[in-house]
């Protein structure tokens, strides 16, 4: 009987990259004209995997926004697995919004990969939900990377990543 290969399907955000540009956002807020006197500030709550950024303004929360997500292209952190929240009212005439931070592979996109996989049709690629990760094995290592070939030119809504490769 031929052994399995398989890989898992993950999909996350390395935290101290997302510090490090919230970090390099904040400092850019700092010095910047447009936001000197301003009510201006990003933070990042690792516990509940949130950032909140807080601004004067509509315009200026737009300017973070783009601020930060600029600052996260740069150090890598995939902006798909970023979930905006509405702009909202806060104290002291403000607006805040929060950014959830998607860690793992949702239960829909993971079913959705699972059927995708499926109506490829590939020889033998099995597919398997396991918590916040799906697993693809086959006896064929070829078909596998035919499987990762084909998950990197559809879109999920969330950036995947390829890893535990066993052969």
């Amino acid at each position: 009987m031929a052994t399995l290969a398989s890989f898992d399907i993950t999909s996350t955000v390395d935290l101290q990259e997302v510090d490090n540009a919230v970090n390099q956002a904040n400092k850019e807020i700092a010095q910047r004209y447009d936001f000197k006197g301003s009510r201006a500030a990003i933070d990042l709550n690792r516990a509940e995997n949130t950032i909140t950024l807080t601004a004067d303004d509509d315009y200026k929360m737009t300017a973070l926004w783009d601020i930060l997500q600029g600052r996260l292209v740069r150090r890598g952190v995939p902006t798909k697995n970023l979930t905006p929240g509405d702009i909202e009212r806060a104290a002291n005439d403000t607006v805040r919004r929060v950014v959830a931070l998607q860690q793992g592979i949702p239960t829909e996109a993971a079913k959705e990969i699972v059927k995708f996989l499926k109506e490829r049709k590939l020889k033998k690629v099995q597919a398997a939900i396991q918590a916040d990760q799906v697993r693809v094995s086959s006896a064929s290592k070829d078909d596998l990377q035919e499987a990762m070939r084909q998950l990197r030119e559809h879109d999920f809504g969330v950036a995947l990543q390829f890893g535990n490769y066993r052969g």
